[in-house]
């Protein structure tokens, strides 16, 4: 089952979700309180790569306080390079690590009223699985052995995302607000010149162009299908509080009506 890519004609319906809870410690990453006033559904990091139980508690709160989705943004098992780093780990052994920061980020939402209510891998991990289908199996294993019920978010097209449909779960296809695309519809490496995007005006007329059309312009101005019904705006690019409200107002001002994809017939 798949939540529908694109609403209908009439009404385009979104739901914008950011990666909050990434501090660390005595370290802090984005303006997860400002965020939360603006998205409607929260990635929050369980600990792997970032985020710590006092963290992973607030942000929960405070989610819950403004009505935002919870998401477990589950990752490899690496602080140190953020989960930005490519892991070869045994299968069995992501699914347990899949599985052990979804019962921890549930259960600390449970405490403040809250539950995790979708699952979206985070940077490494959410790119392997594009393409890596023992890497998918292993994070669709974890999802549908904690709740069969738990939609996953991911890249249209992806293997994660058509392995997950098979095993019966909902999927969510996601787009990306702030990050370039390829021709083939995969996001442009980091590393790679201009692969993430700055002005908050092109950033949120390319959202709005990805809502109502479809379509977003790769890295080379090839015309992309991009079809999803969430858009992540990330909270740790600079500006990452002018550009969600630059995103959120393009996307009212077009009609676009901005909502939550959990509790979605």
């Amino acid at each position: 089952m798949s939540v529908p890519d694109l609403p209908s004609a009439t009404m385009p319906v979104i739901d914008l979700n950011s990666d909050l809870g990434e501090g660390f410690g005595a370290w802090t990453l984005g303006d997860d309180d400002a965020l939360l006033d603006i998205v409607t559904s929260a990635n929050v990091a369980c600990g792997f790569h970032a985020g710590d139980p006092s963290i992973m508690r607030r942000v929960c709160a405070r989610a819950v306080e403004r009505d935002v989705a919870i998401g477990a943004q589950v990752g490899y098992r690496d602080l140190a390079g953020f989960g930005r780093r490519a892991i070869a780990v045994d299968p069995g052994e992501l699914t347990d690590e899949v599985l052990y920061q979804l019962g921890a980020l549930d259960g600390i939402a449970g405490v403040e009223g809250g539950r995790v209510s979708y699952l979206k891998p985070h940077g490494a991990l959410y790119n392997t699985i594009v393409t890596d289908e023992v890497q998918a199996a292993a994070v669709v294993d974890a999802a549908r052995w904690y709740d069969p019920t738990m939609p996953v978010l991911g890249l249209p097209g992806s293997a994660f995302l058509r392995l997950a449909a098979d095993a019966g779960l909902t999927t969510v296809a996601e787009a990306f607000a702030d990050r370039a695309y390829t021709v083939d519809g995969h996001l442009v490496p980091r590393r790679v010149a201009g692969a993430v995007l700055h002005d908050a005006d092109v950033i949120a007329d390319r959202c709005v162009r990805m809502v109502t059309t479809g379509t977003v312009d790769a890295l080379d101005g090839t015309p992309v299908t991009v079809r999803a019904r969430s858009i992540c705006v990330h909270g740790d690019t600079p500006g990452a509080v002018a550009i969600a409200q630059r995103v959120r107002a393009a996307m009212l001002g077009a009609g676009v009506t901005v909502r939550r994809f959990t509790g979605e017939d």
